[in-house]
């Protein structure tokens, strides 16, 4: 089993900056893909960036060149760090690690609890 835990989330105005950590633990493996998701009410649950096990990121248009997610794999912890936010970004932001027992075996994907955002003045 995984489990990851998130923290930094709040309150934040808008412009503002706001850093979120996310520590896992458990059987982890070296190759994963770790990331960060949101779920704003009403709406789906959508990707906001992620990031291999060697560096490769991935981000929506809706926070490219404004959010940037980094690892250190030596800790197994994944950073979100989200400038110049916005109303639109209040949501629930949740932790994803994803990875495979075997080559050829379904991704199996473990979930934070997740961390409140919200960007308000």
């Amino acid at each position: 089993q995984v489990q990851l835990v998130e923290s930094g989330g709040g309150l934040v105005q808008p412009g503002g900056s706001l850093r979120l950590s996310c520590a896992a633990s458990g059987r982890i493996f070296s190759i994963n893909t770790m990331g960060w998701y949101r779920q704003a009410p009403g709406k789906q649950r959508e990707l906001v960036a992620e990031i291999t096990s060697v560096g490769s990121t991935n981000y929506p248009n809706a926070v490219k060149g404004r959010f940037t997610i980094s690892r250190d794999n030596a800790k197994n912890t994944v950073y979100l760090q989200m400038n110049s936010l916005n109303p639109e970004d209040t949501a629930v932001y949740y932790c994803n690690l994803g990875q495979r027992v075997a080559l050829m075996t379904p991704t199996i994907h473990y979930w934070g609890q997740g961390t409140q955002v919200t960007v308000s003045s």
